[in-house]
């Protein structure tokens, strides 16, 4: 794994006794973005897919609708330069519009697609999270130190492709909570997949959105929070 990803640290090991050794962590790194010219935000991200990161969060955050009005984005020296066309008013709700459909053991299959990271392997210290067309194909798997910017990743890397998000399913590890399903939501995105649990708030505005949210998917079972009627 190339060093501005992991990084090897000197470690003491207490268990009954005191043992010295080494082992690879993850490097956080600090990403500032800039939109024409003025500071937007600061992320605390794992150096990977950072162009798909901040189309992703711009997108997933309603700073811009469409990839149409990026002009250019350069990233050099942790800052991410982005120049738009004209700005565009964030969006405050949005239903998500989709006749989308799946199995059930789609869901599984998807979970478990996300869970074969080998940074989580080696480092337990990554979130993942993917975008899966029709919840069968792969259309990314993006990992980082945060599950909300896992997911930025994701979208960012179906916008850049052109995806159709209202035909994707989105598979994410840990809780899903609000954010995660606003991002979801803006996407268009009309199913979500977690190894883990929404939030009550997560719950009423995938509800309300048309999101449906399947939560605890591990081994052969699921919760599902909110239209079910989307799993055959």
């Amino acid at each position: 794994m190339e060093n501005r990803i992991l990084k090897k640290v000197e470690y003491t090991k207490v268990n009954g006794g005191c043992i010295t050794s080494s082992e690879r962590i993850v490097r956080e790194t600090a990403l500032s973005i800039r939109i024409n010219e003025e500071h937007f935000a600061t992320a605390m991200l794992m150096a990977t897919m950072e162009k798909e990161f901040v189309v992703g969060h711009l997108y997933a955050q309603g700073v811009i609708t469409s990839t149409a009005v990026i002009k250019s984005i350069t990233i050099k020296d942790n800052v991410a330069d982005v120049k738009l066309s004209g700005t565009e008013k964030k969006l405050t709700s949005r239903l998500v519009h989709s006749d989308l459909k799946v199995q059930k053991e789609d869901l599984f299959d998807c979970v478990r697609a996300i869970l074969k990271s080998e940074v989580f392997a080696e480092t337990e210290a990554v979130h993942s999270a993917g975008l899966f067309l029709n919840g069968k194909e792969a259309v990314c798997i993006a990992e980082d130190l945060g599950r909300h910017h896992a997911l930025d990743k994701a979208i960012g890397h179906g916008l850049l492709h052109n995806v159709d998000f209202s035909r994707t399913l989105a598979a994410s590890t840990g809780r899903q909570p609000s954010e995660m399903i606003l991002k979801c939501r803006n996407a268009g995105i009309p199913i979500i997949a977690t190894k883990g649990v929404p939030t009550t708030l997560a719950v009423e505005i995938a509800g309300e959105a048309g999101i449906t949210i399947t939560g605890l998917v591990r081994g052969n079972t699921m919760i599902v929070y909110s239209h079910p009627e989307r799993i055959e």
